[in-house]
């Protein structure tokens, strides 16, 4: 299990966050309409007022902020990314609605089925609990805390919510060729260790709250409100262990920390109470006789956790489990609750997402490379794809540069660096071979049934890789994404149709601002290969120092200033008795660490550009320079306003700065904005001392 299988512009799209995926409106009979195309470059998004030496971010979106409130179903509203991803979403919508209601091929009608029996609510109510009757009846079985084993694979062989643990096959870290058996912590429900573990005002009240959420649900399913109440606490009680075992998630971003290879009698030894040999027997794996295991010291509080808890709080913890992970299946007094914490309370949402939105967004998930193929037909032709090419090949030109001449590294370690660099793969736009759906039956008349024969086919799909070749075409994304990904793995960068839009992609523009805009984002998915993660990774994907000593002894030193960098930086501020929220810089320093960089080769690339058509950094288009409208273009991409929930959750868990420190953070870094904008040194913007990596 890759813990961070790849490194992503954005998490999750702005406006697309996992809360607002589960907050959907179960009675909403709203008919969606198209939204507008966001320019490029906006300047009726700047605000002249600022200063741009002194707050960039302020002088290139403070308008747009202004104008832009955050729509009521969304905690985070985007100008780039919220913009293109509700336009994506739409066309995707009026696909999938067409083939609901008048399919062409099998296809469509495979994937029609899947978005009409989600679209379809009435029947959701009439079903009520009636599909989840099979998960449940197996968790009142359970007559043994040692049996938690069995159940947890019985639950896993049918597609229901399993916890306790994340089971997959992965590439070897030290041997990308090799795929293997990958196990790890999993288990609990709220969105990180912290919210069980710190002692805060509002993590406390979190807790409270959370319980209170979890007994609503109890008594919803049927039970009586003193029973609910004891449910939940014993939910509470044993995530609370699980979180206490687990694995910071700063921790977790080290390589080396999450690969332990246990022979599987070595790795039974760390939890002898949890019949593994039951349990990968049932999730129906093929025999292998070692393992990645991610977590060691999680499986061994898990072992003490089954020694301690009675089978009831066992039994409350795998309902509870069922229940909250079918809550988008289930009728609308379980989703009305679902939201009214998840959505409302943590993440400040005010309003679920329209019906078709969740829907669009599932049947996506499900069969993305089905509904993909149709989509990128309309969407993405195939010159926009050979503009891609050549934009690529641009930007790895300009990293190469940049690499000759870095001053801190070894001519030895240049070599490796180089090495690696041409051995990037270039993925664009969609895959060459497309996944087969055949064997995933769908039908109109059975959501929940869909939802779990869909976590069958994902499962056995993963789980066959064991032992085999490594498919170095796949992808982790599906076409319509408004994202990108480095995957450190396969060494390979991945630009989905969906993110190869306007306002990231338009060659009718000048080439200043779609180098800000898409140029930026190459970069930035170039240079994971050489942030803090990625650089201990070779060409070929494996995990092995490839950097002297004394080269990763000065590329420490120029992290470590990155990282106190942006632990000064504000994502929340401080009001009544609750403190401001910073940054985590060590959480967030393989993304920063790309923004700096993808900022940096993508000038130098639009400088060669410029030289070749025989143009200048200083030529003006609308009364700014190609250089400011580099920078310009680059920080419009960022405008964006976020509930104070959802950007304290996003502080503790993303590993993504917000865009004000994007853009910021990284434009400090870099002297030839300050040139751009003529600052003068020692201006917030235009620093006497920054930092740089690459």
């Amino acid at each position: 299990m890759k813990y961070f299988p790849f490194a992503s512009i954005l998490l999750l799209a702005a406006g697309a966050t996992l809360a607002q995926a589960q907050a959907v409106s179960q009675n909403d009979s709203s008919q969606p309409t198209p939204p507008p195309i966001s320019k490029s470059f906006d300047l009726s998004a700047m605000d002249k007022t600022a200063d741009p030496c002194t707050d960039f971010y302020q002088y290139s979106c403070g308008n747009w902020i202004k104008n832009n409130p955050i729509p009521a179903d969304q905690v985070r509203w985007a100008r780039s990314f919220s913009l293109l991803g509700e336009r994506d979403r739409y066309l995707l919508w009026q696909q999938l609605d067409a083939a609901a209601k008048d399919p062409k091929s099998p296809l469509e009608k495979k994937y029609g089925d899947y978005f009409a029996a989600c679209m379809n609510t009435d029947l959701v109510e009439q079903k009520g609990l009636e599909p989840l009757a099979p998960a449940l009846k197996r968790i009142a079985g359970l007559k043994d805390a040692h049996q938690l084993a069995a159940l947890v694979g019985e639950l896993a062989s049918d597609g229901s919510p399993a916890p306790l643990l994340r089971f997959d096959v992965g590439q070897d870290e030290k041997d990308s060729s090799k795929q293997i058996a990958e196990i790890g912590q999993s288990g609990i429900s709220l969105p990180d260790r912290d919210y069980y573990i710190k002692d805060t005002k509002r993590f406390t009240e979190i807790r409270k709250q959370y319980v209170d959420h979890v007994t609503k649900m109890f008594t919803l399913a049927g039970d009586a409100p003193d029973l609910a109440a004891k449910e939940a606490a014993s939910v509470m009680e044993i995530e609370t262990a699980l979180a206490t075992a687990s694995t910071d998630r700063t921790e977790m971003r080290d390589p080396l920390k999450r690969y332990h290879i246990y022979t599987v009698a070595d790795f039974e030894k760390l939890a002898p109470d949890f019949d593994f040999t039951v349990y990968f027997k049932d999730v129906k794996v093929r025999p292998f006789d070692t393992l990645n295991v991610a977590t060691p010291d999680f499986f061994k509080g898990l072992n003490d956790l089954i020694a301690k808890e009675p089978v009831d709080a066992w039994k409350s913890y795998f309902r509870w489990h069922t229940i909250h992970g079918s809550a988008n299946e289930l009728p609308k007094a379980f989703f009305d609750e679902n939201f009214a914490f998840f959505g409302k309370t943590l993440q400040g949402q005010k309003e679920p997402a329209p019906r078709w939105k969740q829907c669009t967004a599932m049947t996506d998930g499900a069969l993305g490379e089905a509904v993909g193929q149709d989509w990128v037909k309309q969407n993405f032709p195939p010159a926009a794809k050979a503009s891609m090419d050549q934009l690529v090949a641009a930007l790895e030109k300009a990293l190469g540069d940049d690499i000759k001449t870095l001053p801190w590294m070894s001519d030895a370690t240049k070599k490796e660096a180089e090495a690696k660099l041409a051995m990037i793969r270039n993925k664009i736009g969609y895959p060459e071979k497309w996944r087969d759906y055949s064997a995933l039956k769908v039908t109109r008349d059975d959501l929940v049934g869909n939802v779990r024969r869909d976590g069958v086919f994902s499962r056995n799909y993963n789980l066959n890789k064991l032992g085999k070749p490594v498919d170095e075409k796949e992808w982790g994304m599906t076409p319509p994404t408004v994202n990108a990904y480095y995957s450190q793995s396969n060494n390979d960068i991945n630009f989905p149709a969906g993110i190869l839009q306007p306002p990231f992609f338009d060659f009718t523009i000048d080439p200043a601002v779609n180098f800000g805009g898409i140029g930026v984002v190459i970069g930035h998915e170039m240079t994971h290969g050489f942030d803090d993660q990625g650089s201990k990774y070779d060409g070929k994907g494996n995990l092995r120092e490839w950097q002297t000593p004394e080269d990763r002894k000065a590329f420490t030193e120029r992290t470590d200033c990155e990282v106190a960098e942006y632990n000064g930086f504000e994502a929340a501020p401080a009001h009544d008795d609750v403190p401001a929220q910073k940054l985590n810089g060590k959480l967030t320093l393989g993304e920063n660490t790309a923004d700096n960089g993808g900022l940096r080769i993508a000038w130098m690339a639009l400088l060669d550009t410029l030289a070749a058509q025989g143009k200048s950094i200083t030529d003006k288009v609308d009364g700014y320079t190609e250089a400011q409208r580099y920078f310009l273009g680059f920080g419009q991409v960022w405008c964006q306003n976020q509930t104070e929930p959802s950007a304290r959750q996003s502080a503790l868990t993303d590993p993504h700065s917000p865009g004000r420190w994007r853009t910021n953070g990284s434009v400090q870094n870099f002297d030839e904005f300050g040139k751009a904008f003529g600052c003068s040194k020692g201006q917030p913007m235009y620093p006497e001392n920054s930092c740089r990596v690459w």
